[in-house]
């Protein structure tokens, strides 16, 4: 009998300094996982800004939706009730896109981090 192996799925809070945004980082199937809105908190941008180029990326090829986009029920608290909603989530090669096609100036220190990053 075949049994699918359990994830260790995790949250991750990330605290920025002076300004930066609080940001709790779902860890699911050895990758990150941020809503649009996250994103928009991450970037310091606005929702239709990060809505068109998420649009942009999959029309242009550079990512497909099936591989970088994933539902997870979340609990919001909506007034003084608690409701579960499925929430589209996106991939770190999505958070990666996005953080060089928005033009703030946190977008500009997540590319140079990225960089630095990526040269070790």
């Amino acid at each position: 009998m075949n049994k699918k192996p359990q994830e260790n799925n995790q949250v991750i809070i990330y605290a920025g300094s002076s300004g930066q945004p609080k940001i709790e980082v779902r860890i699911e199937s050895e990758t990150a996982w941020l809503t649009q809105a996250q994103m928009v908190e991450l970037f310091k941008s606005g929702k239709s800004n990060v809505s068109e180029h998420i649009k942009n990326i999959f029309a242009e090829g550079e990512l497909s939706s099936q591989s970088t986009v994933r539902n997870f029920r979340t609990v919001q608290t909506e007034g003084n009730r608690k409701v579960s909603r499925e929430i589209e989530h996106y991939n770190l090669d999505m958070i990666i896109s996005l953080g060089y096609r928005i033009k703030s100036s946190i977008a500009t220190q997540f590319r140079i981090k990225a960089e630095t990053s990526d040269s070790n």
